[in-house]
């Protein structure tokens, strides 16, 4: 089924590249952080529905994804969403998820883009969530790269319970660095190096977003967010624990949002059961502010 998902994304492209022109102002950074060959793997933010059609869109190449199997119940997305990449995933658990898993990990070892969001599922309220290890195990397993990226803008585009978007709106994508996975080669079954791999993702995605963050899963009742601003002059900040990227220098304070970051607790959250299940309670915050406050001057990119 992997093999044959995506079969129509270039149409796709060719066909809703000029109204995405015309309705949203797209723009895109850090492209060049997608391998131009060979397998990666493309991990954003989950903020709306359309995070899943923006992202192809931006694309170079060809990308699949996973996606809740009821989208195969729906007259309206049985066929689009498996033409546009989605491999369904039964929310159950189990074999059914393991299979997803290991048709994700043939593509990336016949040099295709896959693309999994670490929080599993959408954030009902505009806070960066708790990433699962899925994307560290799936790393680990073919030696592909995660390639962070930060979705900004969708979910004022189209609310998590919006029926239609809305027009006019502007998204911005950043593609951060990649995070390799080979300096923790031969330590595939380290529940550790999971969470660390994973936390550094998300610490990244972070980066690229200016998202608040909180340690629990999405499918969670959300603690009170971890601020990504600066603390109150006079005051004495608590440093948290961060996952450490080892020989990178931290992004430049003009260039990315201020970022604080506490590392979760090690822990398996597997790809499997309840990866997909939507918090309605959560109260929403959109990200489009963070467009207002720091202007983008770049130009369209798309694929």
């Amino acid at each position: 089924m992997a093999r044959n998902a995506g079969q129509i994304q270039g149409l796709a492209r060719a066909v809703l590249t000029p109204p995405f022109r015309f309705l949203w102002k797209v723009t895109t950074e850090g492209l060049h952080h997608v391998p131009q060959g060979g397998g990666a793997i493309i991990a954003p933010n989950h903020i709306s529905v359309l995070d899943s059609f923006v992202v192809p869109l931006v694309l170079p190449r060809r990308i699949t994804y996973v996606g809740k199997a009821e989208y195969l119940d729906d007259w309206k997305t049985r066929f689009l969403f498996p033409a546009m990449g989605m491999i369904p995933i039964d929310r159950s658990g189990g074999d059914a998820a393991a299979a997803a898993l290991d048709a994700a990990a043939g593509l990336l070892e016949a040099g295709e883009l896959f693309g999994i969001y670490p929080e599993g599922t959408r954030s009902r309220d505009g806070v960066l969530h708790k990433g699962h290890t899925g994307v560290a195990r799936l790393a680990l397993r073919t030696g592909a790269p995660i390639v962070p990226v930060g979705i900004i803008g969708t979910d004022a585009v189209q609310p998590p319970d919006a029926r239609f978007p809305l027009p006019f709106r502007r998204v911005h994508i950043r593609f951060g660095r990649p995070v390799d996975p080979a300096r923790y080669g031969g330590r595939a079954d380290d529940r550790m190096v999971l969470r660390q791999i994973t936390d550094e993702v998300v610490y990244e995605i972070r980066n690229l977003t200016g998202q608040d963050y909180v340690d629990t899963y999405a499918s969670r009742p959300v603690p009170a967010a971890i601020p990504a601003t600066a603390p109150e002059p006079g005051t004495e900040p608590v440093a948290p624990v961060v996952p450490i990227r080892p020989e990178v220098a931290p992004p430049a304070a003009a260039s990315r949002p201020a970022v604080v970051v506490a590392s979760a607790a090690a822990g398996s959250g597997e790809l499997p059961a309840g990866l997909f299940d939507d918090d309605a309670s959560a109260e929403r915050r959109s990200s489009a502010s963070v467009l207002v406050a720091q202007p983008f001057e770049l130009d369209l990119a798309f694929a």
